[in-house]
Formats: C-alpha cells, structure tokens, sequence
C-alpha cells in the first residue's frame, strides 16, 4: 500500500485555481439549480466532468442533493467513491488509488483506506495503481463540488480502463460487497456524446437519459456494446448503478440534461452532452 498525494492536475485550467474562485464559481452554479430533491435515500449520482463552466450547471441539480437543509446542521463526514473513465491510459480492470490524499486549491481529501482495502479484497479486477490518476481530469473534476459541499470528505477513486461488461459486472459486484452495511455515495462520473451538432446529440443523448431514468443498466449496457460516442464513462455508469441496485436503490431520478452549448455565447454545432441523475433506495 503506497500512501501518495496526488496533486491536482486540471486547477486553473478546467476549473479555477484558487479556492475562492472555485466556491464561487460552485456557488453560483447551486444557485442555479434551485432546490432539488429526489425521492428516498441517496445512493448515486451519475454526474459529468468536462470543464466547470460547462458542465457544472448541469452537475450542481445532483450535488444539489448534498447540500444540507436551510436552517440545518452541515454536513457530516462522508465517503464518496469515484468511478470515472481513464481518457488517458489504456489498461484493463480498474485503478484504485488506496492510500494517501487528493489535494486541489479547496484543501486536501484523504483516501477512505478501509474502505480502499476492502474493495481490493473483494475482487482482483481491482488493483492498486495511483500514478494512472495522476493527469486524468474525470474522477478531478468531482471535486469542486464534493469538497464545497462535505467538510468531513473522504474519497475512494477508482478508474475504469476497457469498460468492457466482464469488467463492468465484476466492478458492480465488488463495490456492492464492500460497500453493504457502510455509510458512502457513489459517483459514476460520465459524459454523454461528443462533437455531434446539438440536434443530433440531444437525440443520440436522450436514449441514455431514458435508461438511466427508467433504471434499466442492462439496456443502457447493451447500447455501449452496439454503439460508439455513446457515452465516455458509459462502464462506470453501469457499474454504479448495478451496485446501487444491490446496496437497495430501487429508483432513477433525472435531474437535469443539458450540452455544452446551453453556456452563454456557446457553440451549438460541435457539443458535449452531460447528464445529472440521482439513484435513491425507498421511494
């Protein structure tokens, strides 16, 4: 077990480098949300990592959920577990960083190692690599918003390589089994479509939205292996939400679609699609 501190690759670039500017920037964009809810006990999120004045608009209506009710204590301390796509490194199975912190411009967030272990003991498509998240923004670009929101903050990050279903499926299984009987939210971070005019985006997008929101990870499976430019994270969606249906989740609430476009003065003919969802347990 290596305890490493990864230092933040994308500050200043994809989202702002100080951490006064990044609050306000967060801020700003959970004002725009206006109050969200969704029914139950919150399980996952499904969220997007392009850059912050993108698809930040669109990821605040599901860290929306995170902020603590008007007139209430803050939030207490909590263990997020990251599952992103590696769009730099290629390899099979699934990258942990176990031990150690991530330290952007808001502080520093320790690894949940207990946690880490138990998910490399629980099946060997995990392993353990930190340095293969070094310069990956998918898992990064989480952050601004986790670290505003959840003071006690502590963070497993995990990043799929092939996306293939064996690794999907042995992934939903592992997170299912180290999670159970544990308080901890799961983050599926994704984008959707890439570089399509927003016509054809918004098309292509909105069979993703309706899988997602009729819970149906299979369909949306299915359409990852029939289909290019469907969606970057399109595995650990999948296996997020296959793991939030073991751990109870028995609903999917779309909270928001939205492109790169929709920001002021955007380009409508070469877009990225983003998606905010909520998996929740009693409803």
């Amino acid at each position: 077990m290596r305890s490493v501190v990864r230092r933040a690759a994308v500050a200043g670039s994809w989202y702002p480098g100080t951490a006064a500017a990044i609050s306000e920037e967060v801020d700003r964009y959970l004002k725009g949300a206006g109050s969200v809810s969704a029914p139950g006990r919150l399980v996952g999120l499904v969220s997007p990592h392009a850059g912050l004045r993108y698809s930040g608009p669109v990821a605040a209506f599901g860290y929306g959920l995170l902020r603590a009710p008007a007139g209430g204590p803050p939030r207490g301390a909590l263990s997020v577990v990251l599952v992103g796509p590696s769009h730099r490194a290629a390899f099979d199975g699934v990258a942990l960083h176990s031990a150690g912190a991530w330290d952007t411009p808001l502080g520093r967030a320790p690894i949940d190692e207990e946690l880490a272990q138990a998910l490399l003991a629980a099946d060997p498509v995990v392993f353990d690599d930190p340095e293969v998240h070094a310069e990956e923004h998918s898992l990064e670009m989480q952050m601004p918003f986790l670290q505003r929101l959840v003071p006690g903050l502590r963070i497993v990050p995990l990043m799929m390589g092939s996306q293939a279903r064996g690794e999907v499926d042995a992934l939903a299984a592992a997170l299912a089994k180290a999670l159970r009987g544990r308080t901890a939210l799961l983050v599926a971070s994704s984008d959707l479509s890439h570089y399509q005019p927003a016509a054809v985006a918004n098309r292509l997008d909105g069979h993703v939205v309706d899988e997602v929101g009729r819970f149906d990870e299979e369909a949306l499976m299915g359409r990852l292996e029939r289909h290019h430019n469907v969606a970057c994270g399109g595995g650990p969606v999948v296996a997020v939400m296959k793991a939030a249906r073991s751990l109870g989740a028995d609903r999917a609430t779309v909270l928001k679609y939205g492109d790169s476009g929709d920001v002021a003065e955007g380009d409508k003919t070469h877009v990225v699609g983003y998606l905010s969802a909520a998996l929740t347990a009693g409803s």
